[in-house]
């Protein structure tokens, strides 16, 4: 039986109260053809019909109409507690049999958690929600505030080892690859070329925008795109503008996808490294990583 999305089931449910409603009708009266006792009506008599009871209106989730809700969050069994920010899709609170896809999304360097949340991406995915483009999904913004300091290595290892199970026993995610991507911008999208293709197994997508390749990687995330199985490869967005400062690397980046025939998508637009460039597209990112959980997927 086809797994029903997050989205058919918030309207399956909210259409399932709508068309209740309740219908009466007054019982009809027969005479039997040997029945001759009751004399015919007067030819004055009036009938007066009996009144129809209203159509019940029940009243649909208000959930659906509201936005979603950002959290605050940490996980205290690493050194340092990882801390994070959550974004949970409307009715997640009201409708608690439902469980949804996941998507992790790495901020840049010298920023923290609140980066994607700044440039909209809870607004955006209220939007893309309600105009149904695509199926609600739960957002995690992990914190890498560490980054220039001792702490800054095990970041990868926070994420992967603690956060990643954390956010799946602690909130309603579907717990697979299929229904969990990663991506994130400049040092958030080295990050995700090396946590994602080291990992091929927990990610199902892989969105890269204006990534920053760590120095020295280029070879190293070349071997370990290569060591995926067919069967593992994780779906692909990369995107720059034009002015990017970063375009050299990502351009060399691109074409190693490209050299070995790993799927992809290449978006180069028009645009610098820049939060306004990335604010603008947010829409479309979001869209992207849907995709992947759409009906039929």
């Amino acid at each position: 039986m086809r797994r029903m999305n997050p989205r058919q089931a918030i309207f399956t449910t909210a259409s399932v109260a709508l068309l209740i409603g309740i219908s009466a009708c007054s019982p009809s009266q027969s005479l039997s053809p040997t029945a001759t006792s009751t004399p015919p009506p007067s030819p004055t008599a009036t009938f007066t019909p009996s009144p129809v009871p209203p159509t019940a209106t029940p009243t649909p989730l208000t959930c659906l109409t509201q936005p979603g809700k950002v959290e605050q969050g940490v996980v205290n069994a690493t050194i340092p507690p990882q801390e994070y920010l959550i974004y949970l899709p409307p009715c997640y609170s009201e409708l608690t049999d439902l469980r949804y896809p996941v998507l992790y999304l790495l901020h840049g360097q010298t920023y923290t958690d609140d980066q994607w949340v700044r440039l909209g991406v809870p607004q955006a995915m209220d939007a893309m929600f309600a105009s149904g483009a695509g199926v609600p999904f739960i957002v995690v913004f992990p914190d890498d505030r560490y980054w220039n300091s001792d702490y800054g290595p095990g970041f990868g290892d926070r994420l992967v080892g603690a956060l990643v199970p954390y956010i799946d026993a602690t909130y309603r995610t579907i717990p697979n690859r299929e229904n969990r991507a990663l991506g994130g911008l400049s040092r958030g999208g080295g990050w995700t070329a090396e946590l994602g293709f080291t990992n091929p197994r927990l990610f199902g997508s892989l969105g890269f925008h204006s990534p920053a390749i760590f120095t020295g990687d280029g070879f190293i995330v070349e071997k370990r795109a290569l060591a995926i199985p067919e069967d593992l490869r994780p779906r692909i967005w990369v995107d720059a503008g034009d002015n990017d400062r970063e375009l050299k690397s990502i351009l060399e980046f691109e074409r190693m996808l490209t050299r070995h025939q790993i799927p992809h998508e290449f978006h180069f637009l028009s645009g610098d490294h820049s939060e306004t460039y990335w604010g603008l597209r947010v829409p479309d990112y979001l869209k992207w990583y849907a995709q992947a959980w759409t009906e039929n997927k």
